[in-house]
């Protein structure tokens, strides 16, 4: 696969940020390579990528929290590896800025689009893979993932807002949280729904709207975690 000058410059570049030098460019630039490009993609380095990536950040939270059941080791990876966290450091790297992608998904903004990004960072996964090595994707895994690793705390990540209320009102020995519908506005096809959620220990109920009920719980129960000095 041959590059002209400018495309190279602007790979380099991006090695340059993710901290790897690739001996092979094309393996960079096939893993940029939307489907509405071309039909020789980053679809294939992408399956692979995810594999790769679901099993490194696996062992690395054997070895760092060891004590860790099971259950709550695949919460926390699931977290790592989900589609969000994976567009979030995409846009740490600024993929935006060097996705290839076709006429169409260019006019309609894709280069915006999580999707696309979260793919993007599985696929230049494989891609070190194919280049380097196992071992150079694994540091390369760990770098990319170093402040979150850091910064991680087992009790509350990959938990949601009504969960992680739930568990610290019974740690305390407190009522439980009481969910309320308050409206519900709007066309069927295009409803809000304004909920409450009561919590007896502040004697406060937080208010709460979004399109569906389960997202306004979600959003009451952070209001009452935010309160409660737990976010």
């Amino acid at each position: 696969m041959s590059l002209d000058e400018e495309r190279e410059a602007k790979l380099r570049e991006l090695s340059r940020k993710l901290g790897y030098s690739f001996s092979d460019l094309s393996w960079l630039s096939l893993a940029l390579t939307h489907r509405s490009q071309n039909a020789k993609n980053n679809e294939r380095l992408e399956f692979l990528g995810d594999s790769l990536v679901n099993f490194m950040i696996a062992d690395i939270l054997f070895h760092q929290f060891t004590k860790l059941p099971e259950g709550d080791l695949s919460r926390i990876r699931a977290h790592l590896v989900k589609g969000e966290t994976l567009a979030e450091i995409g846009r740490e790297y600024e993929l935006s800025n060097y996705l290839i992608l076709g006429p169409g998904e260019l006019k309609s903004g894709g280069y915006r689009r999580s999707s696309i990004i979260a793919d993007a960072v599985e696929a230049i996964i494989c891609a070190i893979y194919k280049d380097g090595g196992l071992g150079q994707t694994r540091a390369f895994v760990e770098r990319i993932y170093a402040g979150r690793l850091d910064a991680l705390d087992p009790k509350k990540v990959g938990k949601d807002p009504k969960t992680r209320l739930q568990e610290i009102l019974q740690a305390d020995q407190q009522p439980l949280p009481e969910y309320s519908i308050i409206s519900v506005n709007g066309a069927a096809h295009a409803q809000n729904f304004t909920v409450a959620c009561y919590v007896a220990k502040l004697n406060t109920k937080f208010e709460a709207t979004d399109m569906s009920r389960r997202k306004a719980e979600q959003k009451a129960a952070e209001f009452a975690l935010d309160a409660l000095g737990e976010l």
